[in-house]
């Protein structure tokens, strides 16, 4: 195989991104435009305007059937990510999934146990895996210059969003038509960063606010205290209700601290470790040594178009991704683990998560959400369309 033909499935602002990244910009060598699928009517006339000669389909099963592509990009709306990717895998697709993985681990499970089956690449579009800076702060955690982990404490309360932009689709900030708030659209990549860079918190509890800065039903604030196998703890917090708002990460360890913010990390490094100078000190006030690093970070974040490349190596060469598909299941653990917390008023452990009492809960709230209401205000949405 010389190159991979790809369909891209739903011309939302990311689908119609990545046709353009793909097919006018060239910006990913060895994928091409083989097809893409929308059932908005309009959307397939824009792409036949845009895409001349790049085939259109309304109904993704046809695409899947055409045999005029290799792979799939899945860029629709949250809840069909998990089906469309199984239906996929079933036609022995390559599949590329946009995030979320989905917006319940139940249907996700089912989504990486078809991919296993399948035997083909499956990827998910965390972006953020390629930002040089957060692969130099994995590197250098998992390389033990922080020494044991003790504390994380991540504020990300710049995912500002007025009430216009709830009001901007039919979907947005319900629990039928987007399985949450910021949640699940704006923090899927920091929770991803979160357990790529430490690895999944053991328990957390969670508060969580729905509806507190706008008139919508999902959360738009939250707080969660984490805890981690080796007791060290953590606090995530999010609000799209804040504005100027704050992105600080903060990792504290035996060997010292870093914090990253601004696209910069600090080495806050302790000349020797913490617990050893405990042992050893005898001076009632003495800390250790600590020197202030600025660490140099090289490379280039590629966001989205370096997902595609990964992906596309993969299949071509066999080469690892950045960013597994069978991984989405962890953020979003994380994820709806911040919400059953919230809802059941107790603690949830991680390593057990019950799966099935969150989906029955979730069905709960898309059984009364006010999706129907904002259908009826007649407002355009073309974001999600596929």
């Amino acid at each position: 195989m010389e190159f991979v033909r790809i369909g891209i499935i739903g011309l939302g602002n990311m689908g119609s991104s990545h046709c353009i990244q793909i097919h006018i910009e060239h910006k990913v060598p060895g994928l091409k435009l083989a097809a893409v699928c929308d059932i908005s009517e309009e959307r397939r006339e824009w792409a036949g305007r845009e895409f001349p000669g790049v085939p259109v389909f309304e109904h993704a099963t046809d695409m899947y059937q055409s045999g005029l592509i290799d792979a799939v990009l899945v860029a629709v709306p949250h809840y069909d990510h998990p089906s469309l990717s199984i239906e996929a895998f079933s036609h022995g697709l390559h599949v590329l999934v946009e995030k979320p993985a989905g917006v319940y681990t139940k249907q996700v499970l089912m989504m990486n146990a078809a991919a296993a089956k399948s035997d083909k690449v499956f990827c998910i579009m965390y972006n953020q895996r390629t930002n040089p800076v957060y692969q130099k702060l994995r590197e250098l955690v998992q390389d033990g210059e922080l020494g044991e982990l003790k504390r994380v404490v991540w504020i990300v309360t710049d995912w500002y969003r007025p009430q216009a932009y709830h009001d901007s689709g039919s979907w947005r900030s319900t629990w039928k038509g987007e399985g949450g708030g910021t949640l699940i659209n704006q923090n899927p990549h920091n929770l991803d960063l979160l357990q790529w860079i430490l690895g999944m918190p053991k328990r957390l509890r969670s508060f969580v606010s729905f509806g507190k800065y706008y008139n919508i039903e999902v959360e738009d604030d939250v707080t969660a205290y984490l805890e981690y196998a080796n007791g060290a703890s953590g606090v995530y917090i999010t609000s799209t209700g804040e504005s100027p708002g704050t992105n600080r990460l903060e990792l504290s360890g035996d060997r010292g601290k870093i914090v990253v913010e601004n696209n910069k990390i600090t080495f806050h490094r302790n000349r020797i470790p913490e617990r050893e100078h405990n042992r050893s000190n005898t001076e009632p006030f003495k800390r250790p040594e600590a020197w202030v690093c600025d660490i140099p970070v090289v490379g280039t974040n590629e966001d989205h178009v370096g997902i595609m490349k990964s992906f596309t190596q993969a299949i071509l060469k066999g080469t690892p991704l950045l960013s597994p598909g069978e991984e989405g299941i962890h953020g979003l653990t994380i994820s709806n683990a911040i919400h059953y917390s919230t809802w059941t008023n107790d603690w949830v452990d991680l390593e057990q998560f019950n799966h099935d009492h969150f989906h029955e809960l979730l069905l709960e709230r898309i059984q009364h959400s006010k999706v129907e209401k904002k259908l009826s205000q007649k407002v355009v949405d073309v974001t999600g369309t596929y």
